[in-house]
């Protein structure tokens, strides 16, 4: 009965969760009708219209609202008041109330004299570290996506609009679809990734050059993808890409001939 009532409590979840990686994983598993608070909403890891979708239990704090508040006030008008917690979940290091002056065990001295379990996660290693957003975002910024991608515990992606480009692809039999990076979002290192591009639910292989293309200069940095067994038209379509794989950097080609050579071995390469 004891063990019913365990599972059946209201259980919130506190973190800025930016990515939603393995260690965020960790404190939301293990409860029921759990809460996800956003506190902070960087979303450099996994843009907020894909949190939204894989987490539709989320809910994003007005950080405006709530840095000014003590941790008292936290507890209280928020965890209690507006979302009736009975059990709160956080990392280890979490801290929050004005000038982060309250830690997790503070929130947990002070709620467990109101029967309020807090549940405090220690953190989780990867290759003998912590892992962490800002640990994630430096790998994908160095072109160590598989790496990132662990620490996540899912491929980096992100969506964007289909825009017009010059189809110069088209001419040597590599059409793409071009993309601009969402606002926010960590960039990755500038190249070519082994890719996976969603389209109407269905999962193609691909590869997508990430950059300004040299050989023909843009002015900002592009997302440019060629999927592979695929035609069709997706301008103006919101399409997802994950990147899996750095394979090359971007580089500047002397012909065009040249550039076509290296993009068969680049699809050789995924095939």
């Amino acid at each position: 009965m004891k063990e019913n009532n365990s599972i059946s409590r209201r259980a919130v979840a506190l973190g800025d969760f930016d990515g939603m990686h393995k260690a965020h994983q960790t404190v939301i598993t293990g409860a029921e009708n759990t809460v996800i608070y956003c506190v902070n909403n960087k979303f450099s890891l996994l843009q907020k219209s894909l949190f939204k979708k894989r987490y539709p239990n989320c809910v994003f704090a007005d950080f405006k609202q709530i840095k000014h508040m003590d941790g008292e006030d936290f507890i209280n008008k928020i965890l209690l008041d507006r979302f009736k917690a009975q059990t709160v979940l956080c990392g280890f290091n979490f801290r929050f109330g004005k000038n982060a002056s309250w830690s997790a065990l503070d929130m947990r001295n002070y709620l467990e004299k109101k029967d309020v379990w807090v549940r405090i996660l220690e953190h989780l290693d990867f290759d003998g570290e912590p892992i962490s957003s800002t640990r994630i975002r430096k790998c994908i910024a160095d072109g160590e996506i598989e790496q990132a991608n662990d620490m996540l515990g899912y491929n980096f992606t992100f969506e964007a609009k289909v825009i017009s480009g010059d189809m110069r692809g088209r001419t040597i039999g590599f059409p793409t679809l071009n993309q601009r990076l969402p606002n926010g979002l960590v960039v990755p290192k500038y190249g070519v990734y082994e890719s996976r591009t969603f389209v109407c639910g269905k999962e193609y292989k691909s590869f997508t050059n990430i950059g300004i293309r040299p050989t023909w200069r843009l002015s900002s940095p592009l997302s440019e993808t060629h999927i592979f067994d695929f035609s069709g038209d997706l301008y103006n379509e919101n399409i997802r890409i994950e990147l899996v794989r750095y394979l090359r950097g971007e580089k500047q080609f002397p012909s065009v001939d040249e550039l076509e050579k290296q993009l068969k071995y680049d699809k050789s390469s995924i095939i």
